[in-house]
């Protein structure tokens, strides 16, 4: 109700300020989302003002052809994939084992440069960009101080964990600041998934651009797959990022229409899914409280239907009407939380079987922090389902929980390395 609530209040206040034009911009610059959905939701009451027209247009209108942006944002963005491809040599630069370096830099390719870009295009206080800077560094600092030991878990484990870490703050930065906006949370999980798609259709291109290239060069005599791989496919990687921030957040008519089709498309897909795999799991042999790799590998799979469910509710709380997709959303909850449940009670077997170790703790840590979440959601979802509640209140669920999954993230990649003596 809090988000209706806000919106009540936008909608009030537009209203009593409609001829006000400095007002109404002063509204706007306050909270854009807000203002965007409660003009909207009054201009069918007054769209004879010549007003509400011009900001109905304003806000609603959406580019036919691709938008490049002002010529000092792609001032910057070329800048920043500059940067990410240079970090991205850094092996070849200084002579560094490219295993080595990838495995513990690769989040600190993408994410500095994505914080940098919406820092600078959302203008944020010195203070903000200061902190988010500190930990940044320190993280880099400290990740690539760590021992080299290939053995040790709790090193693997801090690896794996820093690129979640520096997304966490990259949303810190999205949100400029506001962890208790939902809207602002909600829209960062949006962003996520419409950079997914981006990205998935720049690489697309980029295996077809690819395959041109070799061929064309191949009827020359040529050999130029060295030079390609080593600059133009390295350097191309490293800018997708930012390249497909760039394209969603000045085109979002790009996604708006691939991203609900996709939620659409692959939940129902992903519940049937992962009712026959937990239903043939119980009529095979495999035993997930003694097999660690089918373990492992369950694991990946929940957090990957996680990825799908907070995706696809994004998309579905866009229209309160979507009850069809919240009921299939609903039983893929249900579904995961079973999967979860498996899940959890075997890491609790396995370590009263053999005790505590750095993985299965920061397993069980994950898996309780990803089950708990889940039952906020479902229980928001089935709330809806009875139409006791708006799907602000999903929304809510969804974000609450993201300040959390930092948390624990950080405790993964800075206390679990020192408490286990780095083994």
């Amino acid at each position: 109700m809090e988000r209706m609530h806000e919106i009540n209040n936008m909608k009030e206040a537009i209203a009593e300020n409609i001829d006000d034009p400095k007002q109404l911009e002063l509204l706007y610059r306050k909270n854009k989302i807000m203002f965007k959905e409660g003009l909207n939701s009054i201009y069918a009451d007054l769209n004879n003002n010549a007003i509400v027209q011009t900001w109905h247009e304003r806000l609603n209108y959406q580019e036919e052809e691709i938008s490049w942006g002002i010529s000092s944002e792609l001032k910057v963005v070329a800048l920043i994939a500059f940067i990410g491809g240079l970090l991205a040599k850094t092996p070849q630069i200084f002579d560094i084992d490219q295993d080595y370096f990838f495995s513990r830099n690769i989040g600190l390719i993408a994410f500095p440069m994505l914080i940098f870009y919406f820092a600078w295009k959302q203008q944020l206080a010195w203070k903000s960009i200061l902190i988010t800077t500190i930990a940044v560094v320190v993280s880099g600092i400290y990740i690539n101080l760590l021992p080299k030991n290939d053995k040790s878990d709790t090193i693997m484990l801090a690896c794996i964990h820093l690129p979640i870490l520096l997304w966490t703050i990259l949303g810190f930065i999205f949100t400029g600041g506001d962890l208790k906006s939902g809207a602002k949370k909600i829209g960062f999980l949006r962003y996520n998934g419409d950079l997914v798609v981006m990205s998935a259709i720049i690489v697309l291109s980029g295996i077809v651009f690819t395959g041109v290239t070799f061929g064309l060069f191949e009827l020359t005599g040529l050999n130029i797959e060295k030079f390609y791989v080593e600059y133009v496919l390295v350097w191309g990687l490293a800018t997708i990022p930012i390249l497909g921030t760039f394209l969603v957040r000045n085109n979002p008519q790009l996604v708006d229409k691939i991203s609900p089709i996709i939620a659409k498309i692959f939940t129902p897909l992903v519940a049937i899914t992962l009712l026959v795999f937990l239903t043939a799991m119980a009529f095979t042999r495999k035993n997930i409280y003694q097999d660690r790799e089918f373990l492992m590998i369950f694991n990946a799979l929940l957090i990957g239907v996680m990825a799908i469910i907070l995706f696809s509710i994004t998309e579905a709380t866009k229209k309160e009407s979507n009850r069809v997709s919240i009921l299939f959303l609903f039983a893929l909850s249900i579904l995961t939380i079973i999967t979860n449940g498996i899940a959890l009670s075997a890491i609790g077997f396995r370590i009263f079987e053999y005790g505590i170790s750095p993985n299965r703790l920061a397993v069980l840590g994950s898996n309780l922090l990803i089950f708990t979440h889940l039952i906020g959601i479902t229980y928001q979802l089935f709330q809806s389902i009875k139409k006791k509640a708006d799907v602000d209140k999903i929304e809510h669920a969804i974000g609450f929980f993201l300040p959390i999954y930092g948390i624990w993230t950080a405790i993964v990649v800075f206390i679990l390395p020192i408490l286990f003596g780095f083994k």
